[in-house]
């Protein structure tokens, strides 16, 4: 196998020798023969060994006999694509075309090990609203912060059409694969590291799995990094805050964002003020193109009557409590019909712990067995003017672990009058 070709350091250099490596990916039904989407891949291998997103291929890899793959290089050649391994979690996958003796990327030796410098130049290579092969500058920032799934922060703009492709440096070395971009942000994009790629590349390049194979793969990596996800959760435990005379769990996880908000400010005058903290998890993975699973949430609002009456009160809170799991209509697909249990528990001992009024909701995932999505809320019970609505929302979670983390949560929530 031959070495990879090194192009020309620069931009100027980095753009003139891309194009015979970079490949454009498309989906196509299978009888009709026309397209359903595109992405970009890259070459690795001279025997014409490609990284891509696994969003680019997941319709291929759940619906084989609907759907086949088909690459266009930008020399104008184009032929069937073989898909070969899927990383769920890093959205990644290795396919084969038919290309032999063809120049192909390097990884970069930094990037693998993790001494890339930040503020280093990058260019993302691709093919943007099937527009052509485009090149986008940008910079190296590092992993974004508060992020279960790890992911580099590049300042670039990366469009629709560019997932898949890759991040090179000034030597054209791969830094990155473009994944995704920041809705409702200017110039934050994301790219898979380098790392993951090589490492899928290194263990599946002699695999020739079955359709089947390919389906078992990502029922099993979403079991097994569900599995990783919360036991982190658990073992990283909760901290208490204070929400008015009451003491609610927040997470002690770094990979949550938290955010705090009121409606004291609202016109017309609430008739009840609730001051809120949310924190969510960015923890999510790409399953099928009406499927994103994996979001962790956990809320506490705290609510003081100021001119309502017990019961005008009480109607305030069942609002506030409402279970919010997945709606129905075109997700009905992939789960079972929500199900739902309401009663009061009293925790001991009751000195430290309020009444509650908890609400358990769950709905399971047809195709991935013995995962569920999760909604616990609890709604203390102690006063008739003033409460604690706290809840704990779990995606893709086992029972198990919904049950084990449900009761840290309640255990969390204390009366400190």
């Amino acid at each position: 196998m031959p070495a990879a070709a090194q192009p020309p350091s620069g931009a100027e250099g980095v753009y003139a020798s891309a194009p015979p490596r970079l490949l454009q990916i498309r989906t196509l039904v299978a009888d009709a023969g026309r397209q359903t989407s595109t992405g970009s891949g890259f070459l690795v291998s001279a025997d014409g060994l490609a990284i891509t997103n696994y969003h680019v291929v997941s319709d291929v890899a759940l619906e084989p006999k609907t759907y086949r793959l088909e690459y266009t290089a930008a020399d104008g050649t184009h032929g069937e694509v073989s898909l070969l391994a899927v990383d769920l979690p890093n959205d990644l996958a290795l396919i084969r075309v038919d290309k032999h003796d063809a120049p192909f990327f390097s990884f970069d030796k930094a990037a693998l090990d993790g001494s890339l410098q930040k503020g280093e130049r990058l260019y993302s290579l691709g093919n943007p609203l099937d527009l052509g092969f485009t090149i986008v500058e940008g910079t190296y920032n590092g992993l974004v912060e508060h992020s279960y799934n790890e992911h580099i922060h590049f300042t670039g703009a990366l469009n629709p059409g560019m997932s898949g492709g890759p991040s090179v440096n000034t030597q054209g070395q791969v830094v990155g694969i473009n994944v995704a971009t920041r809705r409702g942000g200017q110039l934050i994009s994301f790219l898979v590291p380098a790392r993951f790629a090589a490492a899928l590349l290194e263990r599946s390049r002699e695999r020739r799995p079955s359709p089947a194979d390919l389906r078992n793969d990502v029922t099993e990596q979403l079991a097994a990094w569900r599995s990783a996800l919360y036991r982190s959760f658990a073992q990283q435990g909760f901290r208490a805050a204070s929400l008015g005379p009451y003491q609610a769990p927040e997470t002690r996880a770094p990979w949550f964002e938290c955010w705090s908000q009121t409606n004291a400010s609202a016109s017309p005058k609430p008739r009840t003020n609730i001051n809120s903290t949310t924190c969510t998890a960015d923890a999510s993975v790409f399953i099928a193109s009406d499927l994103n699973t994996g979001t962790v949430q956990m809320s506490n609002s705290y609510a003081k009557s100021i001119d309502l009456n017990e019961f005008q009160f009480a109607t305030v809170l069942t609002q506030l409590a409402q279970p919010r799991l997945t709606p129905g209509g075109s997700f009905r697909k992939w789960y079972t019909p929500q199900r739902c249990l309401e009663d009061f528990v009293g925790l001991a001992p009751a000195s430290a712990h309020p009444p509650l009024r908890v609400i358990w909701c769950a709905q399971g995932y047809r195709e991935f067995a013995g995962l569920y999505d999760v909604v616990l809320v609890a709604v203390t019970q102690d006063h008739g003017d003033e409460a604690l609505v706290s809840r704990l929302s779990l995606q893709a979670v086992a029972y198990e672990d919904a049950m084990h983390l449900g009761r840290s949560f309640i255990n969390g929530l204390q009366v400190v009058r």
